[in-house]
């Protein structure tokens, strides 16, 4: 299933990183305690926090963003063993001396010296306090009797910077462990078929959680008005962003 998984993925997402290699949406800022808080999508799952001197990156691959022009990561999270969230050879160019690369176990094969973090545990790296928590499908897969993502194989995150609580989900459905989580300020909350849901399910599970603002992410042909109609009246602030920037 991991190779075919692979070469899924491999195929949908090819043209992407030659569309997209250096360009990125316009960076933007929430208010943190002590400062702002900066957020850059990259593209697809890939985006970057910067929080005074701290630089957290998130799934850097070789599918768009031009990390050599990008501030390198005190810390890198990588969620899952797909090649549209870990690329070993961006890894390196994201990072510099010093930097901690956060994994999940089944990743370790891929991220030589990576901190391995399983779902329910927590770290604190550089004073920041990062919680691995599941990412998984419940029943899309490649075939019958397959998922995607198995449970506990890859990590979703919640991340508390500048006294914000960040959660990057991964590649997920809607499972009860996001509907669970409490006290979100800002979700990253993935939306294709068949990887991962459809924009009205994700609505729902973000209704559940109520985060103050989502942002749709990993969304790749999926139809955002759908999620942000659904989302009308909720008291989420939904931003759609140009994740796929040309």
């Amino acid at each position: 299933m991991f190779h075919k998984s692979r070469l899924i993925w491999a195929a949908a997402f090819a043209f992407a990183g030659a569309a997209s290699l250096h360009a990125m949406a316009q960076p933007e800022t929430i208010q943190g305690t002590g400062g702002p808080i900066t957020i850059q999508p990259i593209t697809h799952a890939a985006l970057q926090l910067k929080y005074g001197n701290q630089v957290i990156t998130v799934d850097p691959t070789a599918m768009g963003g031009d990390y050599n022009a990008l501030p390198k990561a005190d810390i890198i999270l990588i969620t899952d063993i797909h090649g549209d969230h870990l690329d070993p050879a961006t890894i390196t160019k994201a990072s510099k001396t010093g930097t901690t690369v956060v994994i999940p176990g089944a990743a370790s094969a891929q991220v030589k010296g990576g901190t391995v973090i399983a779902n329910g545990e927590s770290k604190t790296i550089n004073g920041i306090a990062i919680e691995a928590v599941p990412m998984y499908n419940l029943q899309r897969g490649p075939s019958a009797g397959q998922l995607f993502h198995t449970k506990g194989r890859g990590n979703g995150y919640v991340v508390t910077v500048g006294g914000k609580r960040f959660y990057f989900a991964g590649d997920t459905e809607c499972i009860p462990e996001m509907k669970a989580l409490k006290n979100i300020d800002v979700a990253f909350v993935p939306m294709n078929l068949p990887y991962t849901m459809p924009p009205n399910e994700a609505a729902e599970c973000v209704k559940a959680f109520k985060p103050k603002i989502v942002y749709p992410y990993h969304y790749m042909g999926s139809d955002l008005k759908q999620f942000a109609d659904a989302l009308n009246g909720s008291g989420v602030e939904v931003r759609i962003r140009d994740w796929y920037a040309k």
